[in-house]
């Protein structure tokens, strides 16, 4: 005969001996004791075991499409559009205090200190921005990475050429790279300055395009926040500042709050950078859209 009981044939288990149901009735009690006596001690016990616990728990139960969409998620709704006819005027209240930053440009200490124009740039004048200028006619293009502005100057004269009444955002926080003086010795660094954004300013006064252009002196993501905040989108919105995957990942996210609902055009360039090109893969593939290339840019429909 078979000793071992088939699991329908198992007995109930019978009530633990007296002296076991007594010894986990005290857990209880003998918990809150050791609480009382050695209070921080037990707290920081506790915590570090839930701690564990929970790190433990997240571990076992990660999904990987889960982690995915949470660092998908860049934040609600922006604001309600303002008419665009109220974005420059939205932004210099919120950026300048009201005043127009050109004002009695160049300050005498800096005019000695610049060139009257220098609009070095990377794919700047490209056939990608007139393509997509005709397109969308935008009322505002959002530029993030700037730099000089070559290609804002550029934007700004194609409007102009179009008889477009076009506001061109630029955002750059104007401090150039670490090393990169390294390489370009044409501006002179003043106690910590880099001078970027002064010569931006002369290259916008020099084309004549103060009445077009304006800059929000921020990093990418300060900036596009404020955007989305005042309820400033673009028709237009350009990715074009650092080439790493976290960077261009986190600025095309923000970038696309900020595109107008429907109508607006997203695009960058730096395709054939790694990290740009996985970015913008990614991005596409979970809201679902196209990639287009023009050059060295890249197009989102």
């Amino acid at each position: 005969m078979n000793s071992q009981l088939n699991y329908d044939e198992q007995q109930p288990l019978s009530s633990p001996p007296p002296h076991i149901r007594l010894r986990h009735r005290n857990v209880p009690s003998r918990l809150s004791s050791l609480l009382q006596s050695h209070p921080k001690t037990s707290l920081t016990a506790l915590a570090t075991l839930s701690f564990i616990l929970g790190y433990f728990f997240r571990t076992q139960t990660s999904n990987p499409e889960l982690d995915l969409m949470m660092h998908h998620d860049f934040g609600g709704k922006c604001a309600t559009p303002v008419d665009s006819t109220h974005v420059r005027q939205t932004v210099i209240n919120h950026v300048f205090n009201g005043t127009i930053p050109f004002d009695k440009f160049p300050p005498p200490h800096v005019t000695p200190l610049l060139h009257k124009q220098w609009t070095k740039g990377w794919g700047s004048n490209t056939a990608v921005f007139e393509h997509l200028i005709r397109q969308t006619r935008p009322k505002t293009i959002i530029e993030i990475g700037t730099f000089l502005g070559a290609s804002a100057t550029h934007m700004a004269r194609l409007t102009r050429d179009l008889g477009l009444d076009t506001q061109i955002l630029c955002i750059d926080d104007f401090r150039g790279w670490p090393g990169y003086y390294d390489d370009e010795k044409s501006l002179k660094m003043v106690n910590g300055d880099s001078m970027l954004l002064y010569q931006f300013m002369q290259n916008v006064v020099e084309t004549n395009a103060t009445g077009s252009i304006l800059f929000l002196p921020f990093s990418a993501g300060t900036a596009l926040s404020g955007l989305c905040e005042w309820g400033v989108y673009g028709d237009l919105v350009e990715v074009d500042a650092a080439h790493d995957f976290h960077s261009a990942w986190v600025d095309i996210n923000n970038a696309y709050k900020v595109l107008m609902p429907g109508s607006g055009v997203l695009f960058g360039h730096d395709y054939a950078w790694d990290g740009v090109r996985y970015a913008v893969h990614l991005f596409a593939r979970l809201k679902g859209l196209n990639i287009r290339l023009d050059g060295e840019h890249w197009v989102l429909y």
